[in-house]
C-alpha cells in the first residue's frame, strides 16, 4: 500500500510513487490503452488506481472479483421489474457507456467467461458486444480498463493466460523499501517512526517465509492496522497478534513459531 503524505490534494487518496508508475498510468489512459497491475496483496494497487482516477478526475466504478463473478455479472442481465423484463446494465457495461476507468480487481478469480468479454475491450476495436440485446458498444475515448492479480496466487487452475496478458501494459508492484516503508505506516496510523521500524522489520522476516510456512506475507495495509492499534494504547504484542499474526495462518503450530519470532524482534 505505496501511501504517503495524507494532503497531496483535497479527495485524492494519499500515494506515494515507488517508481514512474503514475507516468505509465497517464500514458495509457491518453492511449486508450488497457492496463494489468501485479503484486502481492496489500502492496497498493487499489490504493494507486483510486488515487489516478481521482487525480484524472475520472470516475471509478471497482468490481472486486470472485469464483461466483461471470461475464453476465459485468455485462448485465434481464430482471423482472414491476412484471416486466427490462435489461439491467452491469458494471462494466455502465462504463463503456458513461466513460471512466472500470478497475477489475484479482480479476483471475473470476469465471473463465470474463476474459472472453474482455479481448475485445483490450485490442484496437475496443469493443462491448451485448449478445442478450444485440448491441455492440463502442468504448468512448473517456473509457479505460484496469485490471490487477497476484501472481504468487496463481496455479495451473486459476493463471491469467498469456494471450489475455499480452493484450495489456503491465506496471509490476511490490513492497516499498524499509525507509519508504516506514515513513508511509507512521503516516497513516500516527505511530512514530521510531515505534514503526521494528513492526516493519518483523513484516520484513515473516515475508520471507512466504512459499514456506506462509501462503502470502504481512502487506502494508496489516502493518498500518497493527500500528494504529499501537497508536490507540494497545501493547504492542496484543497488537501484532491481532494484526499480523492471526490473519496469517490457522495453524496452531505455524502461529506459535510466528509468534516466538515477534516475540525476538518486537521487544
Amino acid at each position: 500500500m505505496n501511501i504517503i503524505a495524507r494532503n497531496i490534494q483535497p479527495d485524492i487518496p494519499a500515494y506515494s510513487p515507488a517508481g514512474n508508475e503514475c507516468t505509465l498510468f497517464e500514458t495509457a489512459w491518453t492511449r486508450q490503452l488497457p492496463l494489468l497491475l501485479k503484486g502481492p496483496t496489500g502492496c497498493g494497487k487499489t490504493r494507486f488506481v483510486s488515487h489516478m482516477a481521482q487525480k484524472l478526475g475520472l470516475p471509478l466504478t471497482t468490481v472486486s472479483c470472485h469464483d461466483d463473478l461471470a461475464a453476465a455479472d459485468l455485462t448485465g442481465r434481464f430482471l423482472l421489474k414491476g412484471g416486466e423484463t427490462v435489461w439491467v446494465d452491469g458494471p462494466l457495461t455502465r462504463a463503456v457507456r458513461d466513460g471512466g476507468v472500470c478497475y477489475l480487481d484479482e480479476v483471475v478469480e473470476a469465471r473463465k467467461d470474463v476474459a472472453v468479454v474482455l479481448h475485445p475491450l483490450t485490442d484496437d476495436r475496443r469493443i462491448l458486444p451485448l449478445e442478450r440485446t444485440g448491441e455492440e458498444l463502442e468504448a468512448p475515448p473517456a473509457f479505460m480498463l484496469v485490471v490487477s492479480y497476484n501472481p504468487g496466487y496463481q496455479s495451473l487452475l486459476k493463471a491469467l493466460k498469456p494471450s489475455t496478458r499480452q493484450r495489456f501494459v503491465a506496471i509490476e508492484f511490490d513492497f516499498l523499501p524499509k525507509a519508504r516503508e516506514i515513513e508511509v505506516v507512521s503516516s497513516e496510523s500516527g505511530l512514530p517512526a521510531v515505534a514503526v521500524e521494528p513492526l516493519v522489520e518483523l513484516a520484513r522476516r515473516l515475508r520471507a517465509l512466504k512459499g514456506h510456512d506462509l501462503e502470502e506475507g504481512v502487506s502494508t495495509r496489516l502493518l498500518v492496522y497493527c500500528a494504529s492499534l499501537i497508536d490507540a494504547g494497545l501493547s504492542p504484542s496484543d497488537a501484532v497478534r491481532a494484526a499480523m499474526i492471526e490473519p496469517l495462518t490457522d495453524e496452531p503450530d505455524v502461529r506459535a513459531a510466528l509468534l516466538e519470532l515477534s516475540q525476538a524482534v518486537i521487544r
